[in-house]
């Protein structure tokens, strides 16, 4: 494994870091009255949308998705039109999760499906930069010792980290602290948020720990 590429992953990852530091931070210079709390549906969008353009800007610059073969144009527009609908589709997935796991059904619509969207961004949005349109090489990634990559075994511990932040952030929605990160869905979308971004950053340290054990065999 080439200490190089990891380092690049490093790289890559503290950028999505960076950009939902700037995602929170940015917006109150030119919104007024912006806060993560205050205005917490327009941090879902910025975030969402900083987070997916800059995760699509990496893997075309980086290359992590590169094919031996030469796709004519034709294809590459079908491929972003599947991965679009996929996209879509993983949102209303992950909202129709959510309200299974509570979440009010009727009301706080756009809250929660805002909610899903960012967790489509933190998970759905980086298989399909890495894996494209390819629900059989999702499957592989996700199975145990699937990984044929250090990107996939990135892809693994922050979309993991994801869910598990947004699961652990439900814990203190029902309990009697009347704090304003109470509101759904806010605790939730924080804490996928910070497991996303510990996730960016367990990944590239954890697989350069365990370099030396991690082999990749192409399938």
């Amino acid at each position: 494994m080439r200490e190089a590429e990891v380092r690049r992953l490093l790289a890559a990852n503290l950028l999505c870091a960076l950009a939902i530091v700037l995602a929170t931070l940015g917006p109150a210079f030119f919104l007024d009255g912006f806060s993560v709390l205050g205005t917490h549906l327009t941090w879902l969008c910025v975030c969402s949308v900083c987070v997916a353009t800059l995760n699509i800007i990496l893997h075309l610059v980086l290359k992590t998705n590169q094919s031996p073969k030469r796709r004519s144009f034709g294809h590459k527009i079908s491929r972003f039109l599947k991965c679009c609908i996929y996209f879509f589709m993983s949102c209303i997935l992950f909202h129709a999760i959510i309200v299974l796991y509570g979440a009010p059904l009727i009301e706080l619509v756009t809250e929660t499906f805002l909610f899903a969207v960012l967790l489509s961004t933190f998970t759905t949005l980086q298989c399909l930069c890495l894996l494209g349109p390819n629900i059989q090489a999702w499957i592989r990634v996700f199975s145990k010792n699937g990984a044929m990559s250090i990107w996939e075994s990135s892809l693994q511990i922050t979309s993991v980290c994801s869910i598990l932040g947004a699961w652990f952030g439900a814990f203190p929605i029902p309990l009697d602290w009347d704090r304003p990160w109470q509101v759904w869905p806010i605790s939730c979308s924080l804490g996928a948020t910070f497991g996303y971004m510990a996730g960016l950053i367990i990944a590239p340290l954890w697989i350069h720990w365990n370099r030396k054990q991690l082999t990749y065999k192409s399938r």
